[in-house]
């Protein structure tokens, strides 16, 4: 009973249960954890840009409403090409001594899961319009506008990034918008966030896939031209087809689309353009995408058919054709 009346012992004791329990159960753990997970081989590390985008993506808030992590359920498989796994998370770091936050994952989603925003929306053009405004580019979005990140001037100097902001959004005056270095900075870290390919066999499957899914006209089930143009196109060009004035380019009416030029049409989905200078650059969709020629003839002849547009469809085997020799073009430059 003497132990108990002695509050020195009492504390003494207490203090090195904590440290003991604490050891066993939270720091030992970690390290079996660091020593049994690695980053995989060839995943990206982030540049210094990215880096303190990321800085910037948590200082802002956008954790509250934006997920990394794909989850196993078939419904995610919207966000990535497979489930995530320890390993992805394994090479991020403490921002500093006093603070975590190594891993985004996030609670809820509010906005889109962001894990594989690299690959899904690689446009910096579009990424910058949509931190300036983005029901510039999202007519429901309810995201906070971060105009804070951009500056206005009367004239662009060199090294400037202007923002391509449509007449609608753009304010009163003739002032040009420009990002600022902490928006391109954002903006770096959004397209570092690509999901590392590994083998199909590797990865764990995603559970509770929908079933039923029919066939179309001989046509594999979920190659559908308008669903890839939703995904891919969709952003910038928008479902009416016309674009965003001063920002992104119609494909309503536009000759490209409808002309005969294949060549052109094919090399501007798989490689991307930058040739108008009222518009912002589109990347290369297609390669980031890895599009077949399936997936590609489906988005031309969606195009074509869509929005009034009277352009002839497309077969795999010519698409084909003009992928493989798109392939030795870009191979030679």
């Amino acid at each position: 009973m003497e132990f108990f009346n002695s509050h020195r012992r009492l504390f003494i004791s207490a203090t090195l249960l904590f440290w003991v329990l604490t050891l066993f159960v939270a720091i030992l753990p970690a390290l079996n954890n660091q020593a049994n997970n690695k980053p995989l081989s060839n995943a990206e590390p982030m540049s210094e840009a990215a880096v303190r985008g990321k800085n910037l993506f948590i200082s802002n808030g956008c954790v509250a409403c934006h997920t990394q992590q794909v989850r196993s359920a078939d419904m995610d498989r919207t966000w990535g090409s497979r489930p995530g796994m320890a390993a992805d998370y394994a090479d991020n770091h403490r921002i500093s001594t006093w603070v975590n936050t190594a891993t985004l994952m996030g609670t809820e989603r509010t906005g889109p899961d962001l894990t594989n925003i690299g690959n899904r929306q690689p446009s910096v053009d579009w990424n910058l319009l949509h931190l300036y405004n983005p029901r510039a580019v999202v007519k429901e979005s309810i995201m906070p506008s971060f105009k804070w990140l951009f500056i206005e001037k009367q004239h662009v100097a060199k090294g400037d990034v202007e923002v391509k902001v449509p007449a609608a959004f753009a304010g009163s005056g003739n002032k040009h918008i420009i990002a600022s270095g902490d928006a391109l900075d954002l903006v770096a870290y959004l397209n570092s966030l690509k999901q590392t390919k590994i083998a199909t066999e590797a990865s764990q499957p995603f559970l509770y896939a929908k079933t039923g899914v029919k066939e179309q006209a001989g046509k594999p089930a979920g190659l559908d031209g308008k669903l890839l143009y939703t995904t891919n196109c969709q952003p910038c060009h928008q479902s009416s087809g016309e674009g965003l004035p001063g920002a992104f380019p119609p494909l309503k009416g536009s000759p490209v689309v409808e002309g005969a030029n294949l060549e052109l049409y094919v090399d501007i989905i798989m490689n991307g353009y930058d040739a108008r200078e009222e518009f912002g650059v589109m990347p290369a969709v297609g390669s980031n995408a890895k599009f077949t020629e399936k997936e590609v003839a489906a988005i031309i002849n969606h195009e074509r058919t869509s929005w009034g547009n009277k352009g002839t469809k497309v077969t795999d085997a010519e698409i084909k054709k003009i992928m493989d020799l798109v392939k030795q073009k870009v191979g030679k430059t």
